[in-house]
């Protein structure tokens, strides 16, 4: 069992940053992706960013990539979503996940474990 706290979510203005942070009881031993995702009311939980475990590589949607900024700290179990330029259509709630045994996919229903989320709200 893997438990997952996001933190560092609020508001902000428009143009402003945010970095999020997702600290982990534990990562698994093997392959694993942890990723980030959101959600608004009525949608879909959507793919953000996404860590391979194996080699490292990083993945980005296309609506953050060069804004958003994932790493991750393994000597503190911690995961880090830094946010950049931000708009106001990234208003959601933002969910930490990790897939176990696996790396990384754009998937929701492939990842196994999830955080509570926090809220980003992005408005003047």
């Amino acid at each position: 069992q893997v438990q997952l706290v996001e933190s560092g979510g609020g508001l902000v203005q428009p143009g402003g940053s945010l970095r999020l942070s997702c600290t982990a009881s534990s990562f698994a031993s093997g392959d694993y992706g942890i990723a980030w995702f959101r959600q608004t009311p009525g949608k879909r939980r959507v793919g953000v960013s996404c860590i391979n475990s194996r080699d490292g590589y990083t993945f980005y949607a296309n609506s953050v990539k060069g804004r958003f900024n994932m790493t991750r700290d393994n000597a503190k179990n911690t995961v880090y979503l830094e946010m950049n330029n931000l708009k106001p259509e990234d208003t959601a709630v933002y969910y930490c996940a990790t897939r176990v045994g696996l790396g990384c996919n754009s998937n929701p229903s492939e990842f196994h474990y999830w955080g509570q989320g926090t809220q980003v709200t992005v408005s003047s």
